[in-house]
């Protein structure tokens, strides 16, 4: 089968970075279902995967963590889908990834595709939303449509893939959302997602907060550089308020800062269930269920722009290098096998 990979890993640029390559068709575990990809999409988890290092691999590396296709055949102790189903996932970091024709995958990290989605569309969400999903209703403690009105969030980094399905989330629970944006397009890109108001991460957030009119919110989620955000949380986060983040840091912070107004800080991984196996994995399949009735019924909306194709490691190379410009906004998907 036909698939995408790795050996070395180079920048982008590099055309031995990604591979075309032939490999095996995957055996099924006993959970496992076969998925024949139709679409996957990049993140910046991708990106950093392969980022240069001196390393080799002895075989082909598949990467990707988001994909939407067709169940081809099952594992014995399958019992949540069928050969036919059409479904989207982002799957398991410790597992070749999505960027092959047929993919294993534990049916407990699976949801429905949206009906009312093509493949791309639906291969752009995976990832995204269950990192926003359980850094807003697991960590920061909201409650899904409409159990946290009058709440307030500030989403640091709007415009990205996490961002711009987290803010649709959080309307969808009621919450007041100030999004941070730095160019026209992007700011206009959050207001279409129902931002209520939009800010400037490159500037003094207390300061673009007053200037809105804004007090301290109730919570911040971090979707970018947690190292240059995380001084101003004093400042910005009510007493007994949450913070999330998703951007690892690169040197030690200072969590006693928090603790005079009693500041909740937490992790967001949307790997940690899969890598660890915990027993309530099936969790991402019930919540990617529900995003998915939630845009068949018009309430949330794909957060693709922009379509590559064919799925190739040219394209793919090329997908990274617009990850690593850092200018993306919403997702970027790549459809269709040559």
């Amino acid at each position: 089968m036909k698939a995408i990979a790795l050996r070395q890993y180079l920048p982008s640029s590099e055309p031995n970075s990604l591979l075309d390559v032939e490999l095996p068709a995957p055996t099924p575990g006993p959970r496992d279902l076969v998925v024949h990809v139709r679409a996957v999409s990049v993140n910046p988890v991708d990106v950093k995967v392969r980022a240069p290092k001196p390393k080799v691999e002895p075989s082909p590396r598949v990467l990707g963590w988001d994909a939407a296709g067709v169940v081809e055949s099952v594992g014995s102790e399958v019992t949540l889908f069928r050969p036919g189903d059409e479904v989207f996932y982002a799957g398991d970091i410790k597992r070749p990834g999505s960027n092959q024709e047929r993919q294993c995958v534990d049916e407990r990290l699976v949801g429905r595709k949206p009906t009312t989605l093509n493949f791309a569309q639906a291969a752009a969400l995976p990832l995204t939303s269950i990192t926003a999903y359980e850094a807003l209703f697991e960590h920061l403690r909201f409650c899904p449509q409409g159990g946290s009105k009058g709440m307030k969030l500030l989403v640091i980094g709007g415009a990205g893939g996490v961002g711009s399905i987290a803010i649709q989330l959080a309307k969808l629970a009621s919450v007041e959302v100030i999004a941070t944006a730095s160019r026209s397009d992007s700011r206009a890109w959050v207001k279409q997602l129902g931002a209520d108001a939009v800010i400037d991460h490159t500037r003094d957030l207390r300061q673009e907060l007053d200037a809105a009119g804004i007090g301290e919110v109730d919570a911040v989620a971090i979707f970018n550089d947690t190292d240059h955000h995380f001084s101003a949380l004093p400042r910005l986060v009510r007493p007994f308020g949450r913070v999330v983040s998703i951007v690892e840091t690169s040197k030690p912070v200072d969590l006693g800062a928090l603790m005079s107004k009693s500041i909740s800080f937490a992790w967001e991984l949307m790997f940690t269930r899969s890598m660890y196996q915990t027993p309530d994995m099936i969790e991402q399949h019930k919540l990617l269920n529900r995003v998915a009735d939630w845009i068949d019924a018009g309430q949330l909306q794909t957060t693709l722009t922009k379509t590559l194709s064919p799925i190739s490691a040219e394209t793919m190379r090329q997908a990274h290098t617009l990850i690593e410009s850092g200018r993306t906004i919403g997702k970027i998907a790549i459809s269709g096998w040559r």
